[in-house]
Formats: structure tokens, sequence, C-alpha cells
């Protein structure tokens, strides 16, 4: 069933983090949108960034009460709340991110939504050595044990086709990002915990007291980044119903290399064989961490081998087109004022 063409009433999960902030803004501006509401757990104010569409309610995803009642009479839920880094334990973790997407999905069914909108990864794909480079969305999602973002991702994608198989009115949009970057996203929202941005900082400032580039040895690993506006736009299409239901890569143009994210930082990149650095990370991501503290280590998987796909899909059926380059995302990312 297509959402109406006019007036539409979006709901969304986790509007105040990276996607959101990417997202709103086109929902805003857009005569379509009649109304926006939000749901996350911490206090929000729409009105500090000027939007005037959205209702928002403090709850949390594994409350179905509070998921009932701010989808009631919506047309399209957006659920992108996830749980990446922070203090939380496995178990915690496991709650909100699984537990709650499939409370999100059941509670928008259950409202008669015609749209569920879903904000998965690319590291769904997993990081296995045998993922050809520019994988497309044909090519099989796996779990990554390693890894619990990523293991979590591959399962609720295989998990929330199982619920849209029993509630056929609602079409599902699973979409597939690298790394998001932007000015809301410093620290990388997917693969870097948002703990890392005041590091980052700090290693920016004391590079620049320097007069010449400190050396970094480093493997020349390609990466995928995308703006969070990018991700905006992708989202947005997928609200409108741009484009049939399915799952869509999306990226910005080009990869980007370690070697380059260094040199934006000021640093002078010194060669490390890939294999090594490959072999390197997934050891640490093997390192069992005691399950009252969060699994840390297994960030370092998603440097074990790259994650590169095609976007084809999304431009030629969503007509999503990036605004900007991957490395153009990097630039504004660690350089805002330039």
């Amino acid at each position: 069933m297509a959402p109406k063409a006019e007036g539409l009433t979006v709901a969304m999960t986790g509007p105040t983090g990276t996607f959101g902030f990417g997202l709103v803004p086109m929902l805003e501006a857009d005569a379509r949108i009649a109304e926006v509401r939000g749901i996350a757990r911490r206090p929000f104010d729409p009105a500090d960034h000027g939007w005037t569409k959205m209702t928002y309610h403090q709850g949390d995803v594994r409350d179905v009460d509070a998921l009932a009642r701010v989808f009631a009479g919506a047309d399209v839920v957006v659920h992108l709340a996830f749980l990446v880094t922070g203090t939380a334990t496995p178990d915690v973790t496991r709650a909100i991110n699984v537990d709650g997407t499939l409370n999100a999905f059941r509670a928008a069914a259950r409202a008669g939504v015609s749209r569920f909108v879903y904000a998965s990864s690319v590291a769904a794909y997993g990081f296995h050595s045998d993922n050809p480079i520019g994988m497309t969305e044909d090519w099989p999602t796996r779990p990554d044990h390693r890894f619990f973002y990523a293991e979590e991702k591959a399962e609720l994608e295989r998990l929330l086709h199982l619920e849209a198989a029993a509630a056929p009115t609602v079409s599902l949009y699973l979409l597939r990002p690298p790394i998001v970057l932007g000015p809301h996203a410093v620290g990388a929202k997917d693969f870097l915990p948002r703990q890392l941005a005041p590091v980052v900082s700090a290693i920016a400032r004391f590079v620049e007291q320097f007069p010449a580039n400190i050396p970094v040895v480093l493997p020349e690993m390609e990466l995928q980044f995308i703006h969070e506006d990018d991700v905006g736009q992708a989202l947005f299409q997928c609200v409108v119903g741009a484009g049939p239901p399915g799952a869509y890569n999306i990226a910005g143009d080009g990869t980007v290399t370690a070697h380059d994210v260094a040199r934006e930082l000021g640093l002078a990149p010194i060669g490390l064989p890939v294999g090594f650095a490959q072999r390197m990370a997934r050891t640490v991501a093997s390192i069992p961490v005691p399950g009252f503290l969060p699994p840390l280590t297994g960030w370092a998987e998603a440097l074990s081998h790259p994650t590169i796909v095609d976007t084809t899909k999304a431009r030629r059926d969503l007509g999503w087109k990036p605004k900007y380059t991957g490395l153009e995302a990097l630039r504004i990312t660690l350089h805002p004022d330039t």
C-alpha cells in the first residue's frame, strides 16, 4: 500500500542522532509532510533547531506502549534508534538494538503504517575475507560474530524480512550506509565510537603545533564515507515513496584510504602491509571481553577487510544522488570552518 501523496504523518525513533539531523530538515521543508513525531530517550526540544512540524516524546524503544502512542495514525515509520557505543552491557545493547527494532516494526504494523524505513549498515555484509569490492544488494548479508554491531545488523535484516512477510501491507525499506560523517557525526556514527570525537580533535590540535608532519604507520586500506545529509536524502526518498521497497546501498562517490585520512589530519602516512594490518585487527577483535563490559574490541573487526559497496540501485530506483564525495564528507567533518 502506497502512502498518501499529501499530508503524510511520519513517526521516527531516534530523531536526535546523526541520521535524524540529516532527515528531519528535509521533512520540515517538504509540503507533502504534514507532521513529524519523534521518540528518543534523551530530553530534546525540536524548537531549538527550528523544527516546527515535530512533536517530540521522550521514550524508549523497549516500551511498546510508548511506541504505540507515537505511531498511532502515522503513515510512515522511520526507525533510527540504535545503540552503537557507550557503557551499556551486551544484554542492554541487544535489548535496545534487536528487541527494540522488532518492537518498532510490530508497533508500526499494528498502527497500520504503509512504510517502515530502517537505517541498517554496510556492516550487515560482515567483514568477511571473501566479500568482493563493489558489493551489490544481491550479495548476502552474513553475521560477523567478532563484531556485535555487524552481527546485530545482519540478524536484524533477516528478522525484519520475516516480520514483513507476516505483515504484507507494510513496505520494508533498508538503507545500508558506510561510515557516516558530517557536523553531527564527528567520530563517525557507524564504525567509530562517538567518544573518539574529542580524541580526533585533540590529535588535530596537537599536530598543528608541529612545523612538519608527524609520521604515522598505517595500511593504505580503502574506505567509503557518506555525509549525513546524503543519508537524510536517501531516507527521505524512501519516506515519500520514490522507489520500490527493498535494500539499498548508499555511499559518497569514490573511496578514501587510511592514508588520505592521515593527511587530512596533518600526519605523514608511512605504508604498512595491508595483510598484516588485517590480521592484527582480526586478532584484536577476537579478544574476549567479560559480559559485564561493553564489547569494545569488536570494533577492530571493521579494519579486517574493506567493505566497499555499489550504489547503482539507489541511484536508479530511488533517484538518489549524493551531494558530497567521500573525501568531501571527510574534509567537512575534520575542517568544518574552512
